[in-house]
């Protein structure tokens, strides 16, 4: 069975779950400060900017999207360790989801990082750009550069390919699973990296789903995490791959504890 048609529809991948979810932990932070569920926990968050730190320097000021940013927890996080603000851009498709990363933001006296409501699945839909898209897209030559725009060095996902797995297909519609995967092939700079951290895909099918010649993806690490073993199986609870896309041979892959 693919990728594509492994999972029913559930809850978990309706707009409607994730909307009353983001409108409870919002009125939980005005009224308590309480920031919300860290999606996978604090060691995974650790763990994927650990792995930004050490293949992307946060002199470069990469341009950093993250795809399903619901409190901003990840962002911020990267934030922390000393990339720019203005080059930290976060979408979700729950307006509430985004609220609640704009208060956070506001509380912490994060200024710069954009927070904004896009259905990533949805064609055409448009991406804001990081503020500090401007002074990014300009060649050696002084000229812009056109292929530059709207593309980000780096792509992060944790636990929104878990959630559109879990979405309603419609017969005749392209999956899902695989427009999102498209997308992300479109958005990434050659060179840049797409990082994704799954609690319900393994890392061969994670391989089968972005590694593939339309997307220009390729294998560039994993990030290792705690084994479980269950009946005499031994498995990861979560799965970390980075791809680099074609075009920049720079880095060798390699796996991070």
């Amino acid at each position: 069975m693919s990728t594509d048609d492994s999972f029913s529809p559930s809850k978990l991948g309706t707009k409607e779950h994730w909307d009353n979810v983001y409108e409870s932990e919002l009125s939980t932070f005005k009224e308590t400060g309480d920031e919300g569920e860290i999606w996978f926990g604090e060691e995974i968050v650790e763990k994927m900017c650990d792995w930004v730190v050490e293949h992307i320097s946060t002199s470069q000021k990469p341009r950093i999207l993250d795809v399903g940013s619901g409190n901003g927890n990840l962002l911020f996080s990267l934030s922390a360790a000393g990339y720019d603000n203005a080059s930290l851009v976060g979408i979700d498709y729950s307006m509430d989801a985004v609220h609640l990363a704009q208060s956070i933001a506001s509380r912490r006296s994060i200024e710069g990082m954009k927070f904004a409501c896009v259905d990533f699945l949805q064609d055409g839909s448009t991406l804001p750009a990081p503020t500090s898209s401007e002074s990014r897209e300009i060649h050696e030559s002084g000229k812009p550069s056109n292929s530059s725009r709207g593309k980000w060095d780096l792509v992060l996902d944790k636990g929104t390919y878990d959630a559109i797995a879990l979405s309603e297909r419609k017969d005749g519609d392209t999956p899902p699973l695989r427009v999102y995967a498209s997308r992300i092939g479109e958005l990434v700079l050659p060179g840049g990296f797409f990082m994704i951290t799954s609690c319900n895909f393994t890392e061969e099918e994670l391989l089968s789903a972005f590694q593939r010649p339309e997307y220009g993806l390729l294998f560039h690490s994993r990030i290792e995490h705690r084994t479980l073993t269950f009946g005499g199986v031994q498995g990861s609870t979560y799965t970390t791959v980075a791809f680099q896309k074609s075009g920049d041979a720079r880095s060798e892959s390699k796996t991070v504890n």
